[in-house]
């Protein structure tokens, strides 16, 4: 219902595809820093943001190899091309991620250590200032699109009420966003404070 409000006028269709289109951006891209994020437990996209030199380019490491975690505290890497083993525990040590990788000629060994309570602590503070930028991101968004608003209402291409009623629809949007964002924040949280 409140989509087709504004979708449905024409000076204004556009404005809400883009403004839709980058929140869910917005939203997606916390997603990923949130399965990126350690928890107690091992998690194949604890490496997502491991980039490993290979024939003179950087690429992921899941370009590189098979990520597997086959134990709770347990990553394995298994290289596509055997010769990019020391490459791969040399990528995963420059990470600074915490890990210490072993390489036993064929696979490399991430053991994941248990997190301390103070290292849960700074996880759970870290989720935060994630959160909190990409929080600050979708409302840039929403202040684009309401000066995209003001700038049609300007134009003459809306009439007041058109604009009234497209930015408490942009409002509910980013309220919204940011509500589905906490939520996966706090889903979070409770994994990292869990033992």
């Amino acid at each position: 219902m409140a989509q087709a409000g504004m979708a449905a006028i024409p000076g204004l269709k556009d404005t809400y595809i883009q403004l839709k289109t980058r929140m869910d951006k917005a939203v997606e891209d916390f997603r990923k820093a949130m399965a990126s994020t350690r928890t107690g437990r091992a998690s194949v996209h604890m490496l997502d943001s491991v980039n490993v030199e290979y024939y003179g380019s950087h690429m992921p490491l899941n370009q590189l190899a098979q990520v597997h975690a086959p134990e709770p505290q347990l990553i394995t890497v298994q290289p596509f091309d055997p010769t990019s083993l020391p490459a791969i525990e040399k990528a995963i040590r420059a990470a600074d991620i915490g890990l210490n990788p072993m390489n036993d000629g064929k696979i490399v060994r991430v053991p994941v250590p248990p997190l301390t309570e103070e290292r849960r602590k700074d996880m759970v503070k870290h989720l935060h200032k994630i959160l909190e930028e990409h929080r600050t991101a979708v409302r840039n968004i929403r202040r684009d699109g309401n000066d995209a608003i003001k700038k049609a209402m300007k134009d003459k291409k809306i009439t007041e009420d058109d604009e009234k009623r497209a930015m408490d629809e942009i409002q509910k949007l980013t309220d919204g966003e940011i509500r589905k964002m906490e939520e996966m924040s706090k889903g979070k949280e409770k994994e990292v404070m869990e033992i």
